[in-house]
């Protein structure tokens, strides 16, 4: 059995998201209150990853004191989550620190750390949580038809960067998130579960995030739905 966490550490990448990242900041916060509710001792701080940013979005963070920024000219997600859990954990023990990972136009539960942290320290590496769309201006068949592409269950085989966690041992034994422009995190935890580092799927965790059709990243979770969309018209 692994020594229990002391540190948790939220790491956000951010590109021109001044609309959606202030809910994104709001229920984070609201996570991380809940698990200094319960573990008064740990050690808990919020990066935001400032990826090649032209509107409003650092304007967002720098209105937060509580939250710690770094700013990079990648317009790369991968690289971005990847210098985020480098900013955010230096000088940190790797055993006894976790990675929190999610996006800038999500909205994690309240318990999201909380449950990260149990999981954790039953000795789970790498937790995935379940994400969906929000629902706001998706029409009914769209919504649909990714409801019936998805399994939110215990055990499901999911990859979201939105909503996922890692042990920072582990993260750097896998060599961390490389410098891809999309599924960044299903690499990684490829990596680790081929590296024999425990990982618990979950549904415990749900997130909520952005049901837009353009996206940052040229393959991510908007241009999925935007495929799914096509997909509906041509039907």
């Amino acid at each position: 059995m692994r020594p229990a966490l002391t540190t948790v550490r939220v790491v956000i990448p951010a590109r021109n998201e001044e609309e959606s990242l202030p809910s994104t900041l709001a229920s984070v916060e609201r996570a991380v209150a809940e698990l200094r509710a319960r573990h008064s001792g740990m050690s808990v701080s919020v990066t935001v990853v400032l990826d090649a940013c032209t509107d409003h979005t650092p304007g967002h963070v720098a209105a937060r004191p509580d939250v710690a920024s770094v700013a990079v000219d990648f317009a790369c997600v991968g690289a971005a989550r990847a210098a985020g859990v480098r900013a955010a954990s230096v000088g940190d023990d790797p055993v006894r620190t976790w990675i929190a990972n999610t996006d800038a136009d999500t909205l994690v539960p309240a318990d999201w750390l909380v449950v990260q942290v149990e999981l954790a320290d039953a000795a789970a590496d790498v937790v995935t949580g379940t994400v969906e769309p929000d629902a706001t201006g998706l029409t009914p068949d769209l919504l649909s038809r990714w409801w019936a592409r998805h399994t939110l269950a215990e055990g499901h085989p999911h990859v979201h960067g939105a909503n996922l966690g890692v042990r920072l041992q582990a993260y750097e034994s896998a060599g961390g998130f490389t410098a891809m422009d999309a599924h960044e995190d299903v690499d990684l935890v490829g990596r680790l579960v081929a590296g024999r580092h425990a990982l618990v799927a979950t549904a415990r965790i749900h997130a909520v995030t952005s049901a837009r059709l353009q996206g940052r990243a040229p393959e991510g979770f908007a241009h999925y739905l935007g495929e799914l969309a096509t997909a509906s018209e041509a039907d």
